[in-house]
């Protein structure tokens, strides 16, 4: 047996941290994950730069941030000539593996590389009986998807070669939209009666006009897609829009904790395995989600805004040979440092095999060591402006401990699936400390001017570091974008028109 670590990545799509129980869910319960979090460690400011499925996982594989990668939105893959951790550690010995949620393409150029095994989901995949893709082809899989993915991933803890160590992404689909529960799951919550988040009735009095307008609303843009049922006729209109709202979360909420129950029974299968199979020791074990997700906060579903329910991904990690059980972390890390730290636990220097990495490795913070001079901020970039689904602005800003501060420049710099309408540009700023919730937007205020203007000069920093343009008018110039992007305009149209269709 290899005595070099081993990765086991689980990800699943959309899953929020505060649907966990280790994060102190006020509405479910995971043991499966907590248990991870109970041998190893919870990190509590781990932060995507990114807040959309695609971007987020080719920011983990490659270890750069959007306008690096070229997957800056949905309707955009990742440049295949950008290197990732993986690329490496295979051509460091170790075997790989990918089962699950791709999402980063589907022409020939940008199926999954340098895996020795995978099998993956076109597009966003589906729950029952999934078509997936291998280098054999396409073909439906009989099963639920949560359950499909870990065993493909015990398939290949089974046959794998006991000499060599190995790293596998095990993607969920699951808690993406549309939320559709296995057998075992369909009747949890059947009462109805989960706890609404404190901000649910959140009135926005104090944002910028662009988040105003989003399109995410729990009241006015959940469709019946989502729901499985019509809205009731008593419950439409206006005037019925509280009861509504409250109708609308029920079902949301029972649906995608329903979803969220089979990952966690998935993840005790695997870890289950490791530990009988002596595996427990050098393996690292980590869960996380590609981003966050409102769960009636704000009175939002959905992610791509700033605010934390929708920035923060959940982060687990155990590692009995290294990581101290029980420990936590306040370190604020995002999902750019991933492919440095995990080259670096392999034993690799991300500097000199993945030279393209803007990622810094946090295996000290596992360890336990006090690292003085770790960042103390994230910069996060949201591109897909005005988007023709959720219609979120395109925004960029930072992330310290105690500050947040947000400008939403109102341009989409031609990216695919953006909008090309102009807003007026806006700025947020919350102070974390006295308003954790984020509920009220001080940019404005004077007592902030000069925190405001500190947060500012360190934005500018941080883009001049990560080389990123900050937006300067309509001439600002944007990354290149792959030569698939003409193709995805048709699709944009046909997922809006299918959705209003089922609305």
């Amino acid at each position: 047996m290899s005595d070099r670590t081993n990765i086991i990545f689980i990800m699943s799509d959309d899953h929020a941290a505060h649907a966990i129980s280790a994060y102190g869910s006020r509405v479910n319960r995971t043991p499966h994950m907590d248990r991870i979090a109970k041998e190893g460690m919870r990190l509590d400011r781990v932060y995507c730069t990114n807040s959309v499925c695609a971007p987020s996982r080719a920011t983990i594989l490659t270890g750069t941030y959007s306008h690096i990668n070229g997957c800056s939105s949905i309707w955009t893959e990742m440049d295949y000539r950008v290197p990732t951790f993986i690329d490496v550690l295979h051509d460091a010995g170790y075997q790989t593996a990918m089962f699950g949620k791709w999402h980063l393409g589907e022409s020939p150029q940008a199926a999954p590389r340098s895996f020795d095994a995978w099998k993956v989901f076109p597009g966003q995949g589906e729950y029952i009986d999934p078509e997936m893709i291998d280098e054999t082809g396409r073909r439906r899989v009989p099963g639920y998807a949560t359950d499909i993915v870990t065993d493909l991933s015990l398939e290949f803890l089974e046959q794998r070669d006991q000499d060599r160590p190995f790293v596998m992404m095990v993607h969920h689909k699951a808690p993406h939209r549309p939320w559709i529960p296995d057998t075992k799951h369909k009747d949890l919550y059947a009462d109805l009666d989960i706890p609404e988040p404190e901000t649910f009735f959140d009135d926005h009095a104090t944002r910028s006009k662009a988040v105003r307008g989003v399109h995410m609303t729990i009241a006015d843009d959940l469709a019946a897609e989502d729901l499985k049922e019509p809205v009731p006729e008593d419950l439409r209109g206006p005037e019925h829009r509280t009861e509504r709202m409250k109708w609308k979360y029920q079902r949301y909420m029972r649906d995608y904790l329903q979803v969220v129950q089979s990952i966690d029974d998935n993840v005790g299968r695997l870890l289950d395995y490791l530990d009988t199979h002596g595996l427990r020791e050098n393996t690292m074990v980590v869960y996380t989600s590609d981003q966050g997700f409102f769960l009636g906060d704000h009175g939002w579903f959905d992610k791509r805004l700033m605010f934390d329910e929708s920035l923060q991904m959940p982060m687990l990690i155990r590692w009995p040979a290294v990581i101290e059980a029980g420990s936590t972390c306040e370190a604020i890390i995002t999902n750019v440092d991933f492919a440095a730290t995990f080259l670096d636990i392999c034993g690799l220097d991300a500097s000199q095999v993945l030279p393209t990495s803007q990622g810094r490795s946090f295996l000290p913070i596992l360890r336990g060591e006090q690292v003085e001079d770790w960042p103390d901020a994230v910069y996060y970039r949201y591109w897909e402006h005005d988007d023709p689904i959720h219609h979120a602005p395109g925004h960029y800003g930072i992330r310290t401990a105690d500050y947040k501060l947000i400008y939403y420049y109102g341009a989409g710099l031609g990216v695919p699936g953006a909008s090309d309408k102009l807003y007026e540009p806006e700025w947020e700023l919350y102070d974390l400390a006295a308003d954790p919730a984020e509920l009220n937007n001080v940019a404005n205020d004077p007592a902030y001017a000069g925190i405001k203007a500190e947060l500012e000069e360190k934005m500018a920093q941080m883009q001049k570091y990560y080389q990123d343009e900050p937006y300067t008018g309509p001439d600002t110039p944007h990354p290149e974008w792959s030569p698939y992007d003409h193709e995805i305009f048709d699709l944009i149209q046909k997922y809006v028109a299918n959705l209003e269709a089922t609305s």
